[in-house]
């Protein structure tokens, strides 16, 4: 009898969706609860999820661009109100939903005059654009322009350099983030042992793919990255008399923690999602091009000041979260004026 009590008062963890909307084509908006939890798990799963769905969700963008007769990312062509950068900028921020891992290709091919927007972009089937509205190059006079387009599907973001593109090639600085930003929060409820938490996860994707969508995905994507400890064999793990792989390992990780080269690329490859700032100090960051570590590490205190919006609240927010998860430190000097 006391066993079937015991079984009878556990519950399930479950997940609901409490409120979604759609506020535009690229911009939907969900909340989640996931209760009850023991003290101290919500937090632990609130912290992996919110890394997983602005890191490890994959999306679709333009990678490249190809115009003919054109050499120089800051040509003018005749006819074209906008720049070749001017263009590669709005490509950058067209809003792909693509169902294939293969590299695909598309070609805008258009006679002016006329405003081009995504809808006017032919596809290949497995891609379409979330907003065929997103504009991208207005022609002024009656003349043909066509650009091919390369299509990708990644995660996280790729800055290119011009290095090994052909003429009439230009890379596009592409961002496959779906997830846009994630919030998360850890209530109480009940009392003494009977303490629970509640988890609030808040979700704002691009349209690409909608707030259920990427939670589901970020929920297999951590089942896949944990599911090799599930199964660990003995002859896996180095026994205690084994000195030679112990201090291998300890010699590994005062590596990576001494500021040598390794502990430092791996500090400054990583994208400043992983500092898990308050979303005005993200955004603000995001909107002055700094997406990596590396990007934070040339500015100095001084230097973040200047960034709009970006108070001195930020800033301590920001020199704290370097310290804390890079044991690094802002330049003291001004090294980056924006």
């Amino acid at each position: 009898m006391l066993t079937c009590k015991k079984l009878i008062c556990i519950q399930a963890i479950q997940l609901k969706c409490v409120e979604s909307r759609i506020e535009n084509k690229r911009l939907h908006y969900g909340r989640f609860v996931v209760s009850p939890f023991k003290k101290g798990q919500a937090s632990t799963v609130g912290v992996a999820m919110r890394r997983v769905l602005l890191g490890e969700i994959r999306g679709t963008s333009i990678t490249c661009a190809r115009f003919r007769g054109v050499v120089h990312e800051y040509s003018t062509i005749t006819g074209i109100k906008e720049t070749i950068h001017d263009v590669l900028v709005n490509l950058k921020e067209v809003v792909l939903r693509g169902d294939s891992d293969e590299a695909k290709e598309a070609i805008l091919a258009v006679t002016g005059p006329k405003k081009i927007t995504a809808g006017d972009i032919s596809f290949p089937p497995c891609v379409k654009a979330v907003d065929n509205l997103q504009h991208i190059v207005t022609i002024t006079q009656p003349i043909s322009l066509t650009i091919e387009l390369k299509i990708e599907k990644d995660c996280g973001y790729r800055i290119e350099s011009f290095n090994g593109f052909k003429d009439g090639e230009f890379p596009v600085d592409a961002v496959f983030m779906p997830v846009r930003n994630v919030n998360y929060s850890v209530h109480l409820f009940g009392g003494g042992k009977a303490t629970r938490e509640i988890l609030l996860i808040e979700i704002w994707t691009n349209g690409s793919l909608t707030p259920d969508e990427a939670i589901s995905e970020a929920s297999e994507k951590l089942i896949e990255l944990l599911s090799p400890f599930l199964h660990v064999k003995q002859e896996d793990v180095p026994c205690l008399g084994n000195d030679k792989g112990i201090l291998s390992s300890i010699k590994l990780s005062s590596q990576l923690y001494d500021g040598n080269e390794l502990g430092k690329k791996l500090s400054e490859d990583t994208f400043i999602d992983q500092l898990e700032l308050p979303a005005r100090a993200f955004n603000c960051l995001k909107k002055a091009e700094i997406h990596t570590v590396a990007d934070l590490l040339n500015y100095s205190r001084e230097d973040l000041s200047k960034i709009k919006s970006f108070g001195q609240k930020s800033v301590d927010q920001v020199s704290k979260a370097l310290w804390e998860r890079f044991a690094s430190e802002l330049p003291r000097n001004e090294v980056h004026i924006n």
